[in-house]
């Protein structure tokens, strides 16, 4: 019996949890789209009167500072033994394995 009622609290507060949620999920959308007052310069709030125009980060932009369209990470296949040499390979070229092989000698 006491099995039941276990499994019935957690029941209840697993479908307060997952409605919450939900509520919340909504509401995050809706609040995105709502303009907030800002402060101006006299230290008054006020509702701005136009929009900044969208600054990329500079990693998003080339040499002539256009957009860049490629992809911005692009992985390849590689075999678990090649993947393993080379992070081996970074190991053992790092400062600090230098220092822990002088420790040792």
């Amino acid at each position: 019996m006491l099995h039941l009622l276990y499994i019935l609290a957690f029941t209840i507060l697993a479908v307060i949890a997952v409605a919450n949620l939900i509520r919340n999920l909504i509401m995050f959308s809706f609040d995105r789209d709502r303009t907030y007052p800002t402060m101006n310069d006299r230290g008054q709030y006020g509702y701005p009167t136009s929009r900044k125009q969208f600054t990329p980060h500079p990693e998003l932009l080339d040499s002539a500072g256009n957009l860049i369209k490629e992809p911005l990470l692009v992985m390849r296949s590689i075999n678990v033994e090649d993947a393993r040499q080379q992070l081996d390979a970074l190991y053992e070229s790092s400062p600090g394995r230098k220092v822990e092989n002088q420790e040792e000698s």
